[in-house]
């Protein structure tokens, strides 16, 4: 009996432990859950919840009507967002294996920002360092995750640009930084380390990126 309980444990046949939160983190019935959300007490990867916020999703003007903002902005602000996460993050807790920020609008997902380090002693510093802080704004609210392996935990549909239920589907929508910040934060020496600094102590920026003078949205 007890085999078998733990081969369905986290599944859709599990009547007892809920198969989204073991899956994804989050549940979009959140404490009303009929099932367990067993949030670990150790983890390598954390989630800072709400985090992102899409340009889109949130400007306005001073009557209260939406503004424009293109696919070309939302994408450089996204990517400023991004550097700014993951750089301080590692600089400050240790080396990360692989960052993810949710694009889907339901509550419990979105911009959710989920960082999975090499350590999970970095993890849990992380998260009770981060509790304490807030950026752009807003406290932040960082916990552990129980999400190792995001393959699980994103929709396929959504991947190959098929899924119907728009920005509410219940699994991960990931958001895709763009190739040049991928290969700038992953993509030199030992696989995940940060970019290297220059003799002056700052990292190296991309000529093609620039910024203006009020791009950071906030520090930790």
């Amino acid at each position: 009996m007890s085999e078998y309980l733990a081969s369905i444990f986290g599944t859709e046949k599990d009547k007892v432990n809920c198969s989204f939160y073991f899956k994804i983190g989050a549940c979009r019935h959140g404490d009303r859950c009929s099932r367990l959300h067993n949030k670990p007490t150790f983890s390598q990867t954390i989630v800072l919840l709400n985090l992102y916020r899409n340009p889109q999703n949130t400007a306005q003007t001073a009557d209260g009507s939406h503004c424009h903002v293109s696919d070309v902005e939302v994408q450089e602000h996204y990517d400023n967002f991004f550097e700014e996460v993951f750089t301080e993050l590692q600089e400050k807790y240790g080396e990360i294996e692989e960052m993810n920020v949710c694009d889907n609008l339901g509550d419990h997902l979105v911009g959710n920002v989920y960082v999975k380090f090499r350590r999970e002693e970095d993890a849990e510093r992380a998260v009770a360092e981060l509790n304490n802080r807030w950026f752009n704004g807003q406290a932040v609210h960082a916990e552990l995750s129980p999400v190792t392996d995001f393959r699980e935990s994103c929709c396929r549909q959504y991947e190959m640009g098929e899924c119907t239920r728009g920005g509410f589907c219940n699994f991960m929508h990931l958001r895709p930084i763009s190739r040049n910040l991928r290969r700038q934060l992953y993509g030199r020496g030992p696989r995940h380390r940060s970019p290297p600094r220059s003799h002056t102590g700052h990292r190296p920026r991309e000529r093609n990126r620039r910024r203006s003078p009020d791009h950071r949205h906030g520090r930790f």
